[in-house]
């Protein structure tokens, strides 16, 4: 199985046509062979959940039979030739799912891998349905939380990903090493105290939380690689 996470940024005046892509592409990528699960996501403007959204960049999360299934998509699809035509940038991370719990859709789209000895870099998904009724709560939250990961050892970059405003959210997240993700995730007491809060509070209809082992990356985001030269 092989995940990639794609971002294309759009320029200003083509900015119609990135809303626009995410109605048509449905069709195409339904037909895609090898692509067993999709997703046609925005972007925040600050690399995680973010209430500001990024009308010049958008995502595309696929789940992959093989690399050659996603070549296809990027060489020969109309989805493709769509980037090529309107986007000024294109940038995508492969990896592969060493861990995952929860659903999305309904769905288990990385399956139950339960890969151990993972070494060098990890890619972080927490991805959830915020219920309405904790919607305030969710946003109040969120700047202490980004504040937290971009200072935290071993972060090298997010990507505030989501399916609908507000409340259909997602980070992606890399990190040197496991170790500097669990720091993060269970002895930062901040970070803790949240966690704890989505539980008793809780806030989401629908959750995923997903670990991956970081195969490589290709093209620029903003100019630059954010993985390159590591």
């Amino acid at each position: 199985m092989l995940v990639s996470i794609t971002i294309v940024r759009y320029p200003k005046h083509f900015i119609p046509f990135a809303f626009l892509a995410m109605a048509i592409h449905r069709l195409p990528l339904f037909f895609t062979k090898g692509c067993t699960f999709w997703k046609l996501l925005g972007c925040g403007k600050n690399g995680t959940f973010d209430i500001n959204p990024d009308y010049q960049q958008w995502g595309l999360l696929a789940v992959w039979d093989n690399e050659a299934s996603f070549e296809k998509l990027k060489t020969d699809s109309f989805i493709a030739k769509w980037w090529k035509t309107f986007c000024t940038e294109q940038y995508t991370i492969f990896c592969e799912p060493t861990e995952a719990h929860g659903l999305w859709s309904g769905k288990k789209p990385f399956g139950e891998p339960k890969i151990k000895g993972h070494t060098g870099r990890v890619g972080v998904l927490t991805r959830a349905t915020v219920r309405p009724s904790r919607l305030k709560n969710f946003w109040q939250n969120v700047p202490k939380i980004a504040a937290i990961m971009g200072q935290a050892k071993g972060f090298i970059t997010s990507i505030g990903i989501g399916e609908a405003p507000f409340f259909m959210q997602a980070t992606f997240s890399v990190w040197d090493s496991l170790e500097d993700v669990k720091q993060f995730a269970y002895k930062d007491q901040e970070h803790a105290e949240v966690v704890k809060l989505t539980r008793s509070e809780n806030w989401y209809s629908e959750e995923l939380f997903a670990r991956f082992k970081i195969i490589k990356s290709e093209g620029t985001l903003n100019g630059v690689d954010p993985l390159g030269g590591r």
